[in-house]
């Protein structure tokens, strides 16, 4: 694992190590949200399964995020809507999360931000970071403002680089492909993909 774009909340090392003690961290031959094959997958639901585990990242990160002065947590739902949360505890801020009922990204569930608002997203693992620059555009067209991003692992090397500040807990250097490109599936490897987006 290496630094990318991102500042780090914790060293590599510990970050690596509460990855692998929570098996959070798999091999095999996975198709990402982004559509990218790899032979690295990070769930982070095994992270979050573990209230303490998942307390614990969001307090390592949480000085890193005061500093932008964030009204609001946002998440891109599903994956982020757990992390999402326990950040927003840690802030003592309020909590969000966006959803895609026909395609795009909404706000439902009686959430609504307010035009000036500042943002802080959150994310599980970004790539090429599509989900949560699309839950930026919403915010935006909502007359509120991204401060930044706080992401469980940035696996991107520099693929989602965002204008606004960016926090990691994690940060890897990780073997992707496109899919047409993929030495895995040219070897006849089961493919799995592990995430919760269908699209």
């Amino acid at each position: 694992m290496k630094t990318s774009i991102a500042q780090l909340a914790v060293s590599p090392d510990v970050a690596l190590a509460t990855l692998r003690s929570a098996g959070a961290l798999m091999h095999g031959h996975f198709q990402l949200s982004s559509g990218l094959h790899s032979p690295e997958y990070f769930q982070c639901a095994k992270l979050l399964e573990q209230p303490v585990v998942a307390a614990r990242i969001a307090l390592a990160m949480a000085p890193v995020c005061h500093e932008w002065r964030p009204d609001v947590v946002v998440s891109p739902a599903l994956g982020g809507i757990l992390f999402g949360y326990e950040l927003a505890r840690t802030l003592g801020v309020r909590n969000m999360f966006a959803e895609r009922p026909s395609g795009s990204f909404e706000l439902r569930r009686g959430f609504d931000l307010k035009p000036g608002e500042r943002v802080l997203l959150a994310e599980n693992v970004v790539t090429t970071g599509g989900s949560v620059t699309e839950v930026a555009r919403l915010v935006a067209e909502l007359g509120a403002e991204v401060v930044g991003y706080a992401v469980i692992v940035d696996r991107g090397s520099g693929r989602f680089a965002p204008t606004e500040p960016m926090v990691a807990f994690a940060s890897a250097d990780v073997r992707v492909f496109e899919a047409d490109k993929c030495p895995l599936c040219a070897a006849g490897s089961a493919l799995t993909k592990p995430g919760s987006r269908k699209s």
